[in-house]
């Protein structure tokens, strides 16, 4: 009986010796969103999970204590549409530029590309797919070694909803978390949604080359789908005797979206979308909006949730003096960013999405715009935590600060949004994280040298 007692004895011990260090930030302002603040509490962190959340939460012996005083703990921002993860992520090869984007997208193969495939042939109607990468899948492409990581969790992000970028039909999203020991460490959920970029090329580039045929072509898949869907519906219902349904790799990739991305950045692409969309029968998020101050009627009427791109229009540094700007550019430069303000009043449901603004001064920089247009520090924070996360039905594991939830914190000195405000600590996985002050201040720019806004990462129609 003796033995049996010192054995159960070892084997407790060793279960207690395996159990992870639970972390807590102790006497720190917690903003958890989907509740009331919490002006003095502590966030209890244990195997990748927040455990408990309060003012008065029990801290066990052996804890490993972050004092908190003077410090914020938020919920880790989430970028609701990026490529972040996948490391060298670039316009796609050959596959023309996203209408409306000025110059053409280089033609050089991405990192995933074979060389062989980098021309794609002509392509003549939809029956010859062109462009079509909608079985392709984030989850298999993300990687820790991106190198702009590291500037986006200094921006206080822990997670993004990356999707690959290539191509009309880009390709299955999934919901990654911004750090991992092995790549497969990093994925959240997927597949989250189908991501569409309409793409032009010239006139010898073959279908679809123009706005018209991409929407054309977009329609003609869901079509596809939607009998696709049927003929297996009625097979699987008279197996015997029925002959079997012909499988559809591009169709599969699409049947297994949750959701699809729409692209709409001006007033009238807006339109075009909100009718566009319903036809697809499949739930969708519009995507841009720079110019949704002159429709916020509408999308409210439509009840759709849409993404704000981070990347503000505003006159390019080295432009030609001689280049005089209309009356509606100049307007877009000046009203965009008060989109974000715009929506929160109206009740419609936003989240941001970083375009190709990736070090951390610019992503800050960027959100402090949509701040000083109109939007209140509260509104933004939501839209870049919770109402992310139930835009893509991830609500129940991302986005607040909830006893269960991963354990993706952001702790800062000073209130988001400030110019002084600095990232003390990260949590992604419930694993620290500390950003230098050089990461936080971004590379130095080279005296005399200007840049242009970079053509969006993200294509609109």
């Amino acid at each position: 009986m003796k033995h049996v007692y010192v054995l159960a004895v070892a084997a407790l011990s060793a279960y207690a010796a395996d159990l992870p260090t639970p972390i807590a930030i102790r006497d720190a302002r917690v903003v958890t969103v989907s509740g009331a603040e919490i002006p003095k509490g502590a966030v209890l962190l244990r195997g990748g999970l927040i455990q408990d959340v309060g003012p008065n939460v029990s801290i066990p012996a052996g804890a490993w204590v972050i004092d908190g005083t003077g410090l914020t703990v938020y919920p880790g921002f989430i970028d609701a549409l990026s490529t972040w993860g996948i490391p060298g992520a670039a316009e796609p090869a050959g596959g023309g530029r996203p209408a409306g984007a000025p110059g053409p997208a280089p033609v050089t193969p991405s990192p995933q590309t074979p060389p062989a495939q980098a021309q794609a042939p002509r392509s003549h109607g939809p029956e010859d797919r062109p462009q079509t990468y909608s079985f392709e899948r984030a989850a298999d492409l993300v990687s820790p070694t991106d190198r702009r990581l590291e500037a986006a969790r200094a921006a206080g992000f822990t997670t993004a909803a990356t999707f690959p970028n290539r191509g009309i039909f880009e390709g299955l999203g999934a919901m990654v978390n911004l750090a991992g020991e092995r790549s497969r460490d990093m994925v959240i959920a997927e597949p989250i949604g189908q991501q569409i970029v309409f793409r032009t090329g010239g006139f010898f580039s073959g279908f679809p080359n123009s706005l018209m045929g991409n929407i054309a072509y977009v329609r003609q898949l869901y079509l596809d789908l939607d009998h696709y869907k049927q003929a297996h519906q009625i097979y699987d219902a008279h197996v015997s005797g029925t002959r079997r349904p012909e499988y559809d790799h591009d169709l599969e990739g699409l049947a297994r979206s949750p959701r699809v991305l729409l692209p709409a950045m001006e007033a009238q692409q807006i339109d075009r979308i909100l009718s566009f969309g319903p036809e697809l029968k499949t739930p969708f998020i519009v995507y841009g909006l720079h110019e949704a101050y002159r429709r916020i009627d509408e999308l409210k009427r439509a009840n759709v949730p849409v993404l704000v791109s981070l990347k503000w229009p505003e006159k390019p540094k080295d432009q030609d003096p001689a280049d005089v700007p209309n009356y509606r550019e100049l307007e877009m430069w000046d009203r965009a960013p008060g989109v974000p303000g715009l929506l929160a009043k109206a009740q419609v449901k936003f989240g941001f999405y970083s375009d190709r603004v990736d070090t951390a001064p610019d992503l800050k920089k960027a959100l402090k715009k949509a701040v000083d247009g109109g939007l209140s520090r509260a509104d933004a924070i939501r839209a870049l935590t919770l109402s992310v996360a139930e835009m893509y039905g991830l609500s129940d594991r991302l986005g607040s600060i909830d006893k269960g939830k991963i354990a993706n914190l952001v702790v800062m000195k000073g209130d988001a949004f400030d110019d002084k405000t600095t990232v003390e600590y990260v949590f992604i996985d419930g694993v620290q994280f500390k950003p230098s002050k050089e990461t936080q201040k971004g590379p130095e720019k080279k005296e005399g040298a200007t840049t242009g806004p970079q053509k969006p990462e993200r294509g609109i129609n």
